[in-house]
């Protein structure tokens, strides 16, 4: 089956856009997802730019229904028709991690779509709604490999998603304690990943707890986004 149409040009996210959403350190409403596409030949990658660019949530400061953005996304990528014979790899860097309910998409979507390998990059950990920790380990089962941003990836979308209009090799400019805060934040999604665990108490108290749960400070939670 060949693929269906290619997405018209690509539009690039400006500066300011990026720099006020995908810092680690701050808590916007929106979400940007920054997406590519390669075809997997034996052990090349081979870029597919037609299919290549970002969406964003819609309707959180719009007064409209809601979209998130990887449902967004997955709409788009369903319109590609990409040829299942072939296989390809997704990476989609996000300025927060999939919702319960975004990872509970994407998991059915890997799971009708076994041609294609996802790999996620989060700027930050999405934890406003209950389920996540379980929505982020049910995505890992499906295959998707899903890890935090790091100064490499940040450059990565600065170098390839974000519009220079005075400088095509402008550098990305990283803020006060990117590296620090993206390192607390990988502990904190290596412990959300992994399996849950039986704990036996003497004599007969059983009770099921996920490794490493995750205890927010009152002060994280009250800057929380709003949901997308």
């Amino acid at each position: 089956m060949a693929a269906g149409p290619a997405p018209e040009a690509r539009s690039l996210m400006d500066e300011q856009t990026f720099l006020d959403n995908f810092n680690n350190l701050k808590y916007p409403r929106k979400t940007y997802l920054c997406y590519e596409v390669e075809l997997l030949v034996g052990e090349n990658h081979i870029p597919l730019d037609d299919y290549k660019g970002f969406v964003r949530n819609e309707g959180a400061d719009e007064g409209s229904e809601r979209r998130h953005a990887e449902s967004i996304f997955l709409g788009d990528i369903a319109s590609w028709n990409l040829d299942t014979e072939l296989r390809y790899r997704v990476t989609c860097f996000i300025s927060w991690s999939p919702c319960a309910d975004c990872a509970d998409e994407l998991t059915k979507f890997l799971t009708k779509n076994r041609h294609v390998n996802l790999r996620i990059f989060a700027a930050r950990i999405y934890d406003y709604l209950q389920g996540y920790e379980a929505g982020l380990r049910k995505l890992k089962a499906a295959g998707a490999e899903v890890a935090i941003m790091s100064l490499q990836e940040f450059e990565y979308c600065w170098k390839n998603f974000v519009d220079h209009q005075q400088d095509e090799d402008e550098s990305f400019p990283p803020w006060d304690n990117l590296v620090v805060r993206s390192e607390e934040l990988s502990q904190r999604l290596e412990g959300i990943l992994q399996p849950s665990v039986l704990v036996f108490r003497w004599p007969s108290q059983v009770s099921v707890t996920a490794a490493h749960s995750d205890i927010m400070s009152q002060a994280s939670r009250e800057k929380r986004r709003d949901p997308p």
